[in-house]
């Protein structure tokens, strides 16, 4: 059985550091591995930032509901609290793993809409000031959001379609 132990801020598994070119590829589940030769973070200090992303991420999108009847403020915070949390995963895995996997076939469709719908609630926010226009673009952003993240777990997509299309049945 393997085991990761923690050694000075680094990670080993399996008696290797992490940080050492061997181990990265034997490194099975390829994860917290190199991130793309752009980041220096040891795989600890990765976690740290994942940790901090995250978090900070959430409390945007909590502090939004805060501000929900003020639609322009809430886009803002909503949309800013949604992208920290979606680019914290990207210190784990590497911005380009981060990038292929967004763009992959099965997912591209609720990216692109995804990202049509953070650009369309800040316009309908900043640009036309609109609070009916920003509110139907965050609904439509979280229902973007929702598809995008079922993309990740096996099945879910296919079990949420049918469960909307059973309850959505109307024959006697």
């Amino acid at each position: 059985m393997t085991s990761w132990i923690a050694t000075a801020g680094r990670w080993r598994f399996g008696g290797s550091l992490l940080g050492d070119d061997e181990a990265r590829e034997d490194d099975p589940l390829g994860f917290m591995g190199d991130g793309d030769g752009l980041c220096s973070l040891s795989p600890l200090q990765r976690l740290y930032v994942f940790a901090a992303c995250l978090v900070a991420g959430l409390a945007c999108m909590f502090l939004s509901m805060i501000v929900f009847f003020k639609p322009i403020k809430f886009a803002l915070l909503f949309t800013f609290g949604n992208l920290l949390a979606i680019a914290s995963t990207a210190f784990l895995i590497g911005l380009s793993k981060q990038l292929r996997m967004m763009f992959d076939p099965v997912r591209l469709y609720a990216t692109v809409v995804y990202i049509i719908c953070v650009i369309l609630a800040l316009v309908c926010a900043l640009w036309f000031q609109s609070k009916i226009l920003t509110l139907l673009a965050i609904i439509c952003e979280i229902c973007a959001l929702i598809w995008y993240s079922l993309s990740y777990i096996p099945f879910a997509r296919r079990m949420v379609s049918q469960l909307f299309i059973s309850c959505c049945d109307t024959e006697i």
